[in-house]
């Protein structure tokens, strides 16, 4: 159960992955670092309206200040404040604006009609002619913007005095929240503007690399030859380099259909032979069976190689799917090695669905077959198992027999394109090679595993459309 689980995490990561393209890769790229851009940019930002706003504020009590120290005189060593003030804002009961005036000692000796009723734990430290600029609370907890003036009048330093001016900062506060709010919502906007316009300029970009994949779609169906030159300059080395891998590969291709050629035509003399001698052994009652079964051989080798002959010069993508069903092809082939292998009396335990067709050509098809069942007959006890099924949307061929098997530490070797075991089971690998290099012209799998009948459990993976 575990390592299906495993399989399954690793199918759903590389389908994860793997249908990620490139631009969707560059937008979560570029949105992640607008993003932090921007997070890093709001406190600098609330910083900066934070610092401004305060200025203004210390600007404006400051002027209230000076209109509280033009309105003061000294009479007779006292302080003497007019009934009203130039800013009636002073003058009014439940105005924001308070004015206060303690003594060079901090005693209040005055206060605006404005703070009559105001509760201010403030006492200013007299130290001769500082300004000050803070924040207090009354209180009931109501936060105040302070501003500090320490002046003498009249010339005297007796007649020292601390006009202060106050004003809450809930102002302050409901304007400082709707522009993080207006913030908030500008930035969001343009971020989500910003990754319009980036989109787009991706998608203008991307317009060069769909040009060069049509391309490409183009040359693997066969309509042209090579790579145009017709892209940007920083394409240009890319479209090179393919255009040099096509060329080496087609002359590797015209190679060895050359050579498949040479090789077809050696062989037909030889087999045509073979095929006049099976006809004359046919026609004597003793050897009628065996000759059936040489020409039936003879008859597959000729096959194979014309088939042989058109996969080397159609190459990986030249293949035409065709759909064959497996049971007459199953039953010819097992005719044959039991011919082949009579002694053994191999029974066949054939598991198939019905209707079972394979998505492939018939010559591979028999060729793939032939392989692993040849190898199962010539390994086997006497029991053979064939089955068919399919599972998530791919066909699963499987083939098992009661031999030997294959030792764990030698199953990835041996499907392994080009090893052979030769020396420890005869026949093996040179088959088994032809057989992974068949799928992987399909996009199939070749796995190895044990079989409950005791002996190796070869299994197909193959597309089902």
């Amino acid at each position: 159960m575990s390592r299906r689980w495993r399989r399954l995490q690793a199918r759903v990561r590389t389908r994860l992955t793997g249908a990620m393209s490139l631009r969707l890769r560059l937008m979560l790229g570029a949105a992640s670092l607008a993003a932090l851009f921007m997070l890093a940019l709001l406190p600098a930002l609330q910083g900066a309206f934070s610092l401004t706003f305060e200025k203004v504020i210390e600007q404006r009590l400051a002027a209230d200040a000076s209109t509280l120290i033009t309105a003061a005189q000294v009479e007779g060593g006292r302080l003497q404040m007019p009934e009203r003030l130039p800013d009636e804002e002073f003058d009014l009961p439940d105005a924001q604006l308070l004015g206060f005036i303690y003594d060079r000692r901090g005693e209040l000796i005055w206060h605006s009609r404005s703070a009559a009723d105001e509760r201010i734990d403030y006492r200013p430290r007299y130290e001769g002619g500082a300004t000050e600029f803070l924040r207090v609370r009354d209180a009931d907890g109501v936060e105040y913007f302070v501003y500090d003036v320490e002046l003498h009048l009249a010339g005297s330093r007796d007649n020292a005095f601390s006009f202060v001016t106050m004003q809450p900062t809930s102002e302050y506060l409901s304007l400082f929240e709707e522009f993080r709010r207006q913030l908030y919502l500008w930035l969001g906007s343009g971020l989500l503007v910003l990754l319009a316009l980036l989109w787009l300029g991706l998608t203008w970009g991307f317009r060069t690399l769909k040009r060069v994949s049509a391309e490409l779609d183009q040359v693997e169906a066969g309509q042209r030859e090579r790579l145009s030159d017709d892209h940007p300059r920083e394409l240009l080395r890319l479209t090179r380099s393919l255009n040099r891998l096509l060329d080496s590969e087609r002359r590797q291709r015209e190679q060895y259909r050359n050579s498949l050629g040479d090789l077809a035509h050696s062989l037909k003399t030889p087999l045509s032979v073979l095929q006049g001698v099976g006809e004359t052994l046919s026609a004597q009652s003793q050897s009628r069976e065996q000759a059936q079964v040489m020409q039936a051989q003879i008859e597959r080798m000729s096959q194979q190689i014309g088939y042989q002959l058109q996969r080397a010069s159609l190459g990986k993508s030249g293949l035409v799917r065709h759909r064959v069903e497996l049971r007459p092809l199953l039953d010819s082939l097992c005719s044959t090695l039991d011919k082949v292998y009579r002694d053994k009396r191999v029974q066949i335990d054939a598991q198939l669905v019905e209707p079972c067709v394979v998505p492939m050509e018939q010559g591979a098809l028999m060729e793939l077959l032939g392989n692993l069942l040849e190898n199962a007959y010539r390994l086997c006890l006497g029991q053979i198992r064939i089955s068919a099924r399919t599972h998530d949307g791919d066909l699963l061929l499987g083939i098992e027999d009661d031999g030997p098997g294959v030792p764990v530490d030698q199953r990835a070797r041996i499907i392994r394109r080009g090893e052979r075991l030769d020396a420890q089971h005869p026949g093996q690998g040179i088959g088994l090679a032809v057989v992974k290099d068949i799928l992987d012209s399909y996009g199939g799998e070749l796995s190895l595993g044990e079989s409950p009948l005791g002996g190796a459990a070869f299994q197909v993976r193959l597309r089902a459309d």
